[in-house]
């Protein structure tokens, strides 16, 4: 009888203790006759900051790792010490996956970083809100999680998508990396989350009208941004801009049902979870990482009963 193939794998980032990825991967291996073991690398626990990514990612690759996971406050920093990008990645400016491509005798020669933030993002808005009115976007967040799901919006065909940030000029120069890509100029952004899901920006409007015509009010929002976690509760907006005509997506999964899905709920809006980009995340790094194609549906429970666990 063969022995499984052993992988070794992992996730750096700041605190990150409490990730249910490691339990993700290897439970799905171990479904497909793999061995497979899934380290945190959590930078919070030796006080160290994305100064030590050089001598983390040299260790990996000495060591034998398939390859890494990378999130905040890493997934940019990270890219000057890797040998190449997807078109993803390079698309998106930001990583959030690594492989090490391995030559002769098993040596791994190049380090490859890829961003299955996008397509994770859409799997389970798919999934779970299947034929959404993608007409008209808010996004709330344009850092790397928010980057990621604009690409992927604009993918989806959104005719309209405007970028709400902390920092305006963020948003702003999100919105024309965005622009510089993707044809038509369907990305733009606005101040704050009244104005763009009451109209948009008046660009962003404009280019609505001259899509399918109408006023631009907003057909969905998108919520990438830390708040609603459980070390930082609340709702990114004011619960009496939610109306039942709104679908929300949300990418937080600490707690499951935040506050944010709460609201939504009670507005009447249909709403997908943070857990299922989670989860379709994973199923792209576990594909990368293996080179076997996951069973999503799968990864999905385990997920969905681990998180159960948690909060009982």
């Amino acid at each position: 009888m063969t022995a499984p193939a052993k992988l070794l794998v992992g996730l750096i980032g700041a605190g990150i203790q409490r990730s249910l990825t490691p339990a993700m991967h290897e439970t799905e291996a171990r479904a497909q006759g793999l061995a497979l073991h899934y380290q945190l690398i959590d930078l919070d626990a030796t006080g160290q900051g994305v100064e030590a990514l050089p001598t983390l990612i040299s260790a990996a690759r000495t060591m034998g790792f398939a390859g890494l996971n990378v999130t905040y406050p890493c997934k940019q920093a990270v890219i000057p010490l890797l040998d190449g990008l997807s078109d993803e990645a390079e698309a998106m400016g930001a990583v959030n996956t690594i492989v090490f491509e391995r030559g002769a005798a098993g040596r791994a020669v190049r380090a490859v970083g890829h961003n299955t933030d996008g397509s994770g993002w859409r799997w389970g808005f798919e999934r779970t809100l299947p034929g959404a009115d993608l007409s008209r976007v808010v996004l709330l967040g344009a850092g790397g999680a928010g980057s990621a799901i604009a690409h992927a919006l604009l993918r989806m065909d959104t005719r309209a998508l405007v970028l709400v940030d902390a920092d305006p000029a963020r948003a702003a120069a999100a919105a024309e990396r965005l622009n510089a890509i993707y044809p038509g100029r369907r990305a733009s952004h606005a101040a704050d989350a009244a104005a763009a899901l009451a109209a948009h920006s008046a660009q962003a409007a404009q280019a609505a009208q001259a899509a399918q015509g109408g006023t631009g009010r907003a057909t969905g929002l998108v919520h990438a941004t830390p708040t609603g976690m459980d070390k930082l509760p609340g709702l990114p907006l004011p619960a009496a801009l939610l109306r039942p005509d709104l679908w929300v997506s949300e990418i937080v999964y600490f707690p499951l049902q935040t506050e944010l899905l709460k609201a939504a709920g009670a507005a009447g809006c249909a709403v997908c979870d943070g857990g299922t980009m989670a989860v379709g995340q994973a199923v792209g790094a576990f594909r990368l990482f293996t080179g076997c194609e996951p069973d999503p549906a799968r990864m999905d429970a385990h997920f969905r009963s681990m998180v159960a666990r948690r909060t009982h």
